[in-house]
């Protein structure tokens, strides 16, 4: 026991604890080992589910229990992947048919389409039968899922009043589609447009052929007068008639006209019946022939000779072989001459002549005109043996 007032010894300082420190690093090398643990149990994992992935699941067997044994090695996540997989919808079976499998048959097919196909394009020519009237048309089978309707101002060229009677049940007709079918599958036809378009087709040839036809003059107006052809309007120009000043009273009468203008675009159709007498007068000329005429009037390229209501030209190089310095040396105007046709062209009215192929020697006609003339029946027959020996020696 100390002294009283004997000075208090202090006490020593305790050592330093180290026993946390091991604990901390004891901790951290745990948690190392932790980590690699997960990591190996991890690439377990990956390595388990990709050899079940690669193998079919075996049914589940629900003869028995599970027991401790069959938990053995497995893991949380091992347990919880085998649980997804049986969420997994199963693959689709390969059995199932392919559309090729399935039974074709190519003619029914052909003929579906057939059945289905549309009838009548706009501006197709189609044959049908009449199978029920209207009113205001007809219902013709042209072979369609629906019939085409014909509207009775269609029925026809002119007016139709009694359809049943011009187009009675089952009576085969030919028309012309004029619309395409709507959505009920209808189409429009059309007896008219047809009748029209065979008309101009006809009227065209006619033309090109040069032909004179005959028409009835049914009215007439201040321009002249107006005719039918082929069921077509026409029209003939007063300065077209041969008595155009009087045309009024030509009404009813029929006469022969030719074509001036043909144009189913424009719906045009001139006549003209001073063309129709010279076209019938074309119809007696032909090439070689010995024609006379008056010559009258002088061109600086040659003569016009009026031939009997048509004109021919006697052009300078045709007149003689000779040297010809003026025209006035041949002929003179009022005149009357013969000479050779040597080119005819209805469809433009012109006629070649030729005089110089009356000559026994170039420039005879200068010297001798009235012998030439004189003799011309006897030279136009040895001037047509000449030139159709020409004709054969090129053939």
């Amino acid at each position: 026991m100390a002294s009283p007032g004997s000075a208090t010894p202090r006490p020593r300082p305790a050592a330093p604890i180290r026993k946390p420190l091991a604990i901390l690093h004891i901790s951290k090398k745990e948690e190392e080992d932790r980590r690699l643990k997960e990591a190996a149990e991890q690439a377990a994992v990956e390595a388990k589910a990709q050899a079940a992935a690669s193998k079919v699941q075996p049914k589940p067997s629900f003869e028995g229990r599970s027991t401790s044994n069959d938990m053995e090695g497995l893991t949380m996540a091992d347990l919880l992947g085998a649980a997804e997989k049986k969420r997994e919808p199963q693959a689709v079976s390969s059995s199932r048919r392919q559309v090729d499998d399935f039974d074709f048959d190519e003619e029914a097919f052909l003929a579906a389409l057939d059945e289905n196909e549309p009838i009548g394009a706009t501006g197709d020519v189609v044959t049908g039968t009449v199978i029920a009237h209207e009113s205001d048309g007809i219902y013709v089978d042209i072979g369609g899922k629906a019939p085409g309707f014909m509207p009775k101002a269609e029925c026809g060229l002119g007016v139709i009043t009694e359809l049943k009677t011009r187009f009675p049940k089952g009576i085969e007709v030919q028309v012309l589609v004029t619309r395409e079918q709507n959505a009920d599958g209808m189409v429009t036809i059309s007896c008219r447009a047809l009748a029209l378009r065979q008309a101009w087709e006809k009227v065209r040839q006619l033309e090109k052929d040069g032909k004179v036809v005959q028409v009835k003059l049914t009215g007439f107006n201040r321009g002249g007068c107006t005719c039918d052809l082929e069921g077509l309007r026409g029209f003939i120009p007063r300065s077209q008639l041969e008595d155009g000043e009087n045309h009024e009273a030509l009404v009813g009468k029929t006469i022969g006209v030719a074509f001036l203008e043909v144009n189913p675009e424009t719906r045009k159709l001139v006549l003209s019946e001073k063309k129709a007498s010279t076209s019938a007068k074309f119809a007696n000329l032909e090439v070689g022939q010995l024609v006379s005429g008056q010559v009258v009037s002088l061109k600086p390229y040659g003569f016009f000779v009026d031939l009997g209501g048509v004109s021919g030209l006697l052009h300078q190089s045709s007149i003689t072989g000779g040297a010809l310095r003026d025209l006035r040396e041949a002929f003179e105007t009022g005149e009357t001459i013969q000479a050779l046709i040597m080119e005819l062209d209805p469809g433009r009215g012109r006629i070649g002549l030729n005089t110089a192929l009356l000559e026994n020697q170039p420039g005879e006609l200068l010297v001798d005109k009235a012998k030439v003339m004189k003799e011309a029946e006897d030279r136009a027959n040895r001037a047509r043996n000449m030139i159709r020996q020409k004709e054969q020696s090129a053939g």
